[in-house]
């Protein structure tokens, strides 16, 4: 009887354990084991020198090099800035409406220049499809009231550094400067000389979702990376060399027990050696340029 005893208490032991080790929504990276850490990290960085190495001299990066891949919101808001809350609430739901006539013919072919004597022609857009692209709403509540619109110019921030380029200057109801919609279209994407990561292979390693704003002297950017509700949040780390820029990004402190099945975005501020400048800025995980802006948002780039 006492050996029955001892032997239903040890099948109950290890029943137990079994379960702590399988519940919860972590994987094989704990907060507490600095081993498994370390290693997950040395994991990440040899992918991210991969991506770095497969880059490094290929077709891909002389295309990159060579084409027009905007880094900064196609859309621009008036200098003057926003005259209320109203005004820029109904910006930011892309509330407009049009009163007036936009043109209807314009140049098929666009000039972007960086001033260092280096230029490209580009395809542009014409006003109608630029209008269409931010005026997604109408709606009753805060407009903004478009009144005409003519061609210009605008600088913007590109992978290749500040240009300037076509861009349609739509006229504000009230407003005595406009509003820019970049009017030349973007290069297409080179096909990446790498593949995709395998999913749960690159010790814990996660795509960063996209590149939000790049500091005034390139020393720092800003993304977007993924999080859940069960972890204290993503951990994104740069692999710098003289051609490339390659950020890995992973979640710390993921906790035992029951998730919701929930995927958040967070800001994380990436601090650079020296400034980003014309290097590629890659993702390690997917083995691409880390796209810019939000792709369903007003203001799309080359994604």
């Amino acid at each position: 009887m006492h050996t029955h005893v001892k032997r239903s208490f040890s099948l109950l032991l290890v029943s137990l354990l079994s379960i702590g080790f399988l519940g919860g929504c972590g994987n094989d990276q704990r907060a507490g084991d600095g081993h498994a850490n370390d290693q997950s990290l040395r994991i990440q960085e040899e992918r991210a020198r991969q991506v770095a190495d497969s880059w490094r001299a290929s077709a891909a990066a002389t295309a990159w090099m060579q084409g027009y891949y905007p880094m900064a919101d196609a859309v621009q808001k008036p200098a003057s800035g926003w005259r209320s809350k109203a005004d820029e609430r109904a910006y930011e739901t892309k509330n407009f409406v049009l009163s007036g006539d936009l043109p209807s013919t314009a140049p098929v072919l666009g000039t972007v220049d960086w001033g260092n004597g280096k230029t490209l022609t580009r395809p542009l857009i014409g006003a109608k499809k630029a209008y269409q692209s931010f005026a997604l709403n109408r709606s009753d509540g805060p407009r903004l009231t478009v009144t005409g619109a003519r061609l210009g110019t605008a600088t913007i921030v590109t992978s290749r550094g500040t240009a300037t380029v076509p861009a349609w200057l739509f006229t504000l109801e009230s407003y005595d400067t406009p509003l820019k919609r970049i009017a030349v279209t973007p290069s297409k994407l080179p096909k990446s000389p790498i593949g995709q990561a395998r999913q749960g292979a690159a010790g814990g390693l996660r795509s960063v979702a996209r590149l939000a704003g790049t500091s005034a002297g390139g020393r720092s950017i800003t993304v977007k990376a993924t999080r859940g509700s069960c972890d204290d949040g993503p951990v994104v780390k740069a692999l710098e060399t003289s051609e490339s820029v390659v950020l890995y990004a992973s979640i710390a402190g993921e906790k035992d027990g029951p998730c919701p099945a929930s995927m958040t975005e967070q800001s994380v501020k990436v601090e650079l050696s020296k400034p980003l400048g014309d290097r590629l800025l890659l993702d390690a995980f997917t083995g691409r340029p880390v796209p810019y802006g939000d792709p369903h948002g007003p203001s799309p780039s080359w994604t």
